[in-house]
């Protein structure tokens, strides 16, 4: 189910809710570990300062990334619009064809598919991810993509310097390298860069397919399908200008662009205009 106009929009799914609610413990506990141990004892020096800065940025513009994906409407189309009032007021030519999706009972616009988990109809649905509880679709991939990208950064930030706090603790003989004893810095350290080893492998794929489906104009789904374009494909630099928003600056890298947008119209319904639709 989706939540109501007033709240906002959020999946009511269990399973996504907890995937969403670890992955900010995830990124709480791989800072906690990072700061504590690695950094804390050297922020009286430039290497503990510019690295904490550096990775409580990233980690936040990460998990502003993860709400802006999770509570963005990612292209649903209003529910139960498929009524012969409406099909009747689009006035379509002959030989003009629109498609009902049987699940949701919406007129299914070209592109669009429907999701058994958010119960609606998605424009340019490209997959229904539970660590984001959400479909990524046309209104949210923007921000998808910065959050792989973001999680990638501090994934290989934090194996850096796990690294190099692994080098310096072995030289100095585990003394006074860490506020803990040495067998739970190690296990600390371990169990951070398994953590970051594992999301940036997983970040990495994920952020390699959503550009290639943007520069493709071509989404995972439509691909798992095997569908053929019935559409005028995008080139890639049109592809990459829809998705982030004209032309390139720092608001592409932003996730924060359009918050007074995104609270003042955020359930506010897509259109479907009378053209032809294919599912």
């Amino acid at each position: 189910m989706v939540m109501g106009r007033q709240v906002g929009w959020l999946i009511r799914d269990g399973c996504g809710l907890a995937c969403g609610v670890l992955t900010w413990v995830l990124v709480a506990y791989a800072w906690f570990v990072v700061g504590v141990i690695m950094l804390w004892p050297y922020m009286n020096a430039w290497y503990g300062c510019l690295n904490g800065v550096l990775l409580a940025a990233v980690s936040c513009l990460a998990l502003a990334s993860h709400l802006r994906t999770m509570l963005t409407n990612p292209g649903a189309v209003p529910l139960g619009n498929a009524t012969p009032a409406y099909i009747e007021s689009l006035r379509l030519q002959p030989g003009q064809v629109v498609y009902k999706c049987a699940k949701c009972s919406s007129i299914k616009p070209e592109r669009a598919h429907h999701c058994s988990i958010c119960k609606r109809c998605i424009r340019k649905m490209d997959h229904h991810c539970p660590w984001v509880n959400n479909c990524v679709g046309e209104r949210n991939q923007k921000y998808f993509v910065l959050f792989t990208m973001y999680v990638a950064l501090v994934s290989l930030h934090s194996l850096v310097l796990s690294g190099f706090h692994f080098a310096h603790c072995f030289n100095i003989q585990w003394n006074g390298c860490s506020p803990f004893s040495p067998p739970v810095t190690v296990l600390l350290l371990v169990s951070v860069c398994l953590e970051g080893l594992l999301f940036l492998l997983f970040t990495s794929v994920m952020l390699g397919t959503q550009l290639h489906s943007i520069c493709t104009d071509q989404t995972e789904i439509e691909r798992l399908k095997g569908e053929k374009p019935s559409w005028e494909r995008r080139g890639s630099w049109e592809g990459m200008r829809a998705v982030f928003g004209g032309r390139p600056s720092l608001t592409w890298f932003s996730p924060l662009d359009g918050l007074f947008l995104f609270f003042s119209v955020r359930n506010f319904p897509l259109e479907t205009h009378p053209t032809t639709l294919y599912v």
